[in-house]
């Protein structure tokens, strides 16, 4: 049997990204998709949407586990546009938190101020400095204005677990309302407070959404997914879902399973400093987050 061949890990943060991401909570980024690919990622929700028999185009919908649901949204598990910036994070602990298509329409529902994440005891209680939780956007839809169902972020609100706002719909001094053109990608840390505006346009707003964490907190859309479906990903894809049957394999996971990319910059397997006589799989490697610490 053949070794692996393993992968570098995608590029990540530039300084500038994760200065504007650690101060404001959020990081856009304009023309992240193609047209053709704008195209190919509606069509995929659309045929989603449509073998759901409880989908009513003229109200919101919302489904999860999107990944398992369409091959072409299996490609979005470790596809490098942005997988590299929640492996700068998470490194090799990585984990598919849930994926989800959001439709819409025009009406009345929209969301109140909320953090994303654990409500009673947040996740800034354990993970003071980094999100425990980052959630990957694509928009599909132009937004040219307010008023289309648009998200509505506080920056830098990340750093507080109260709000005044909570469970209102408030608009708020210093808030954001998220105006991008179509094939624009997000990425926002879960902390931060946000909510929606409802849609009063003609405008059905389509949206795809990959939340990722930590591999040692629980799934958020399934409990583990399909062993047939498992057989169809690549070597990272199906690490990434960490779909265990031996629930400490979330914290300590299977020697198999390492390295889940080689280093970005050296192509090593580990970081270059560890001692040899350490297995792989139980050699300490440093986030970007730790290599940007002074030392």
């Amino acid at each position: 049997m053949s070794e692996p061949q393993y992968r570098r890990a995608p590029r990540g943060f530039t300084p500038e990204q994760w200065e504007q991401f650690t101060t404001e909570g959020m990081l856009v980024i304009e023309g992240a998709l193609s047209d053709d690919e704008i195209d190919r990622y509606i069509e995929a929700l659309d045929r989603c949407c449509a073998a759901d028999s409880s989908f009513d185009p003229t109200t919101f919908y919302m489904t999860e586990n999107i990944v398992e649901r369409d091959p072409i949204f299996s490609e979005l598990i470790d596809h490098p546009r942005h997988l590299g910036y929640v492996y700068d994070i998470y490194g090799e602990l990585l984990k598919l938190h849930l994926s989800q298509i959001f439709v819409r329409p025009r009406d009345s529902v929209h969301n109140h101020w909320h953090p994303d994440g654990a409500r009673v005891v947040p996740y800034a209680v354990f993970a003071p400095d980094l999100s425990l939780q980052v959630k990957v956007s694509y928009w599909l839809t132009d937004l040219p204005r307010s008023g289309m169902g648009n998200f509505v972020y506080l920056p830098g609100s990340h750093r507080s677990q109260y709000s005044e706002h909570y469970w209102t719909h408030d608009s708020i001094p210093g808030e954001k309302i998220l105006c991008v053109p179509k094939g624009a990608m997000t990425l926002v840390q879960c902390n931060t407070w946000h909510r929606v505006e409802p849609n009063e346009s003609d405008v059905v707003r389509k949206n795809l959404f990959l939340a990722y964490c930590p591999s040692w907190i629980c799934e958020g859309d399934r409990i583990q997914s399909s062993p047939n479906w498992l057989e169809t990903l690549n070597r990272e894809q199906r690490i990434i879902m960490r779909s265990y049957t031996n629930g400490y394999d979330r914290a300590k996971p299977p020697v198999e399973d390492f390295p889940l990319f080689l280093d970005r910059e050296t192509g090593l397997a580990s970081d270059p400093d560890v001692d040899e006589r350490v297995p792989l799989q139980q050699r300490k490697r440093r986030t970007m987050h730790e290599k940007l610490m002074p030392s």
